[in-house]
């Protein structure tokens, strides 16, 4: 199996807008020599971390653009470019290998194409790379919409933003299941292993390793110990405030991560539900639980929607409301091919829809958060504001936190270097004196 070839077959429904890295790349590594699935893992996540830098590179260097037909090769001219700029493949193996692949493809016509762009690119470097630092998109390495509504919405942190998108070093933080063992516990366990490792400045139930780690090596990984989970991930289990004998609602539950929180934290719930839409999605929720020995009853449903809601009302209701995810884009950089600026509004638009239905569900004098591993105030604040005014039941409750920035309605966390990535947060309760709606 060549390598880059199997990039450019992973890469390329994505050129379509088809998917994401997260929902094609399992697949891809299986069909992956072991050696070599560190290597298309970069391949892969670097081209999308660098595309905005490479679509300019590549229209320079290309007197024609790619029919749809041959996004294939596309992808792999990419990925080449890519290897070229960025990794310390020796040039004439990379030249070499990405020309093979084009014959892999069944495109033998491509390859001389391939092998002519690849070595104008080596001749002109220099002043290809100065051609890219003279557009706003190419130096800051996002598309002009993302750089113009950011600076607009964060004018005194967008760099920041920006910066933090760019990293491709986000560590990897785990949360300590404390039904099985506290954290200083867990910490001392990883020690003893040589595993470096540090609490969570934020997260009372989190850990952040020194270095990347197959976590399924790590010890007590079978038993159940810890979950993978980003440390504002796991601020939600807090903000909650969860008590013996509560009903709870986990809408939109994929992964299952804060689910799973959920019920570590507080074993004595009266009952916990969980909604997700996809069903392929709703296999990850059932091995974290599984894994983690916890049970929670799961409904394949939309959360816009009641056909599944039994009609008792929820004391606390966890709403993860699908968004841009544009504050884990560290994480997943195809959101910056892959989202356009007019798909913010129509985001918001379903996540109001619903954060209206879940309202209905919820018990007086019970509390509702909001959130979002976004960073646009169209799908946070200014979305919370929006519900306020059209519900006269609901009331704000500020969050008084070390982390993130205080907003009128809700807190904003932005993607740290080796830190939490971006989130936001807002929690809400119905007033005592109103039922719950037939």
């Amino acid at each position: 199996m060549n390598v880059r070839q199997l990039a450019a077959e992973t890469l390329e429904p994505l050129l379509r807008h088809q998917g994401s890295l997260n929902a094609i790349m399992p697949a891809a590594v299986t069909r992956c020599p072991e050696r070599d699935r560190g290597l298309l893992r970069q391949l892969c996540y670097g081209t999308m971390r660098d595309i905005t830098q490479l679509n300019l590179i590549t229209a320079k260097l290309l007197k024609h653009p790619f029919k749809p037909a041959d996004f294939d090769i596309r992808a792999l001219l990419l990925v080449g470019i890519y290897q070229l700029r960025s990794l310390r493949v020796p040039a004439h193996a990379a030249i070499n290998e990405t020309v093979e692949a084009a014959h892999g493809l069944n495109k033998s016509w491509s390859a001389k194409v391939i092998n002519g762009v690849l070595r104008s690119y080596q001749r002109q470097q220099e002043s290809l790379e100065q051609m890219v630092e003279k557009s706003e998109a190419g130096r800051y390495n996002h598309p002009e919409w993302f750089i113009g509504k950011v600076k607009n919405n964060w004018p005194d942190h967008w760099q920041l933003i920006i910066d933090g998108n760019n990293d491709d070093e986000a560590p990897l933080t785990l949360r300590v299941n404390q039904r099985r063992i506290s954290r200083d516990e867990f910490l001392a366990m990883l020690d003893k292993e040589g595993i470096g490792a540090s609490a969570t400045p934020f997260s009372s139930h989190g850990v952040i390793l020194n270095e990347p780690f197959d976590v399924v090596s790590l010890p007590g990984y079978s038993d159940g110990l810890f979950s993978v989970q980003d440390e504002a991930a796991q601020l939600s289990g807090e903000l909650l405030d969860l008590q013996p004998g509560q009903r709870v609602l986990d809408a939109c539950a994929a992964p299952g991560g804060k689910l799973c929180h959920i019920l570590e934290q507080e074993p004595n719930l009266a009952h916990v539900d969980a909604v997700e839409l996809e069903e392929r999605r709703c296999a990850r929720i059932h091995d974290n639980l599984q894994r983690l020995q916890l049970e929670a009853t799961l409904h394949i449903a939309d959360a816009s929607s009641d056909a599944w809601w039994s009609g008792e009302a929820y004391d606390r209701i966890l709403l993860d409301a699908p968004c841009s995810a544009t504050g884990v884009i560290r994480r997943n950089p195809d959101i910056k091919y892959l989202r356009k600026g007019e798909d913010i509004a129509a985001q918001a638009d379903i996540q109001l829809k619903i954060l209206q239905n879940l309202w209905r569900m919820l018990a007086p004098g019970g509390k509702l958060l909001y959130a979002t591993c976004s960073i646009f105030p169209q799908e946070n604040e200014r979305l919370i504001k929006r519900f306020l005014t059209q519900q006269s039941d609901a009331q704000h409750l500020p969050l008084s936190a070390e982390w993130g920035v205080s907003r009128p309605y809700g807190r904003q966390l932005f993607p740290q270097p080796q830190g939490h990535d971006g989130f936001y947060y807002a929690l809400l309760t119905k007033t005592a004196n109103q039922a719950v709606s037939e």
